[in-house]
């Protein structure tokens, strides 16, 4: 069965982009288009999808309607998973759309858009319960957290950094290792130790990849 979307995109070209795109996958289907918040949470209503495809930003406030609804969907409807599309690489926005939880949600830049496999495999992620970062606001976070002498990313070494950030842009530790050129084995011990480095091993396997890179970066703002 093809995973059923809900598309909201205030800007008419942009959504009817996004249907041309999504509706060309055999394994999707595009069950409604909409332009603001209240269409959109009516939509999900009527046509129960497995996955929101929302803007960040769109009337009626224009500032973060797109992370409001991924905020209700949670508490109403927790299996539907959530795309949030953005221009801004601020890290700001994906940790409000993180902090209740990163299962089932997606912050990608709009500038990925044009590349449909890495939208599709967005898609498939937060659909199957995981959580996909844009890897240019992992980098932003990175960034900034560097600068802080008391940030525990400060712990990490480059090649720790490095499978770090595949890591929060939703790669399997098969992926990486090939990204990286390391073995399966390699990475998996990477992975423990930023675990360890960062306080992480008392987590649940499904959150520890992306609160590894975005809630012990929340403390820094």
């Amino acid at each position: 069965m093809p995973i059923r979307v809900v598309i909201a995109e205030d800007h008419l070209l942009v959504r009817e982009g996004l249907r041309g795109l999504l509706e060309s996958q055999p394994d999707l289907e595009v069950a409604a288009v909409c332009g603001d918040l209240d269409s959109l949470l009516a939509a999900v209503e009527a046509e129960r999808p497995e996955v929101v495809v929302t803007d960040i930003r769109m009337p009626p406030g224009n500032s973060d309607e797109g992370i409001q609804a991924a905020e209700r969907l949670r508490e109403s409807d927790p299996d539907i998973g959530v795309v949030v599309l953005s221009q801004y690489a601020n890290p700001t926005y994906a940790l409000a759309l993180l902090e209740s939880g990163s299962a089932r949600r997606s912050y990608l830049l709009k500038e990925r858009v044009g590349d449909v496999e890495q939208l599709v495999s967005a898609i498939h992620a937060v659909a199957e319960g995981g959580s996909v970062i844009d890897p240019k606001v992992v980098e932003a976070l990175v960034a900034k957290n560097a600068r802080s002498e008391d940030s525990p990313l400060g712990q990490l070494t480059p090649r720790e950094h490095d499978v770090l950030r595949e890591m929060a842009a939703g790669k399997s530790n098969a992926a990486i290792g090939e990204t990286l050129f390391l073995t399966e084995s390699s990475v998996e011990k990477v992975i423990h130790s930023i675990f360890q480095k960062l306080e992480l091993t008392w987590e649940t396997s499904i959150h520890k990849r992306v609160k590894a890179v975005i809630l012990y970066l929340a403390a820094s703002g």
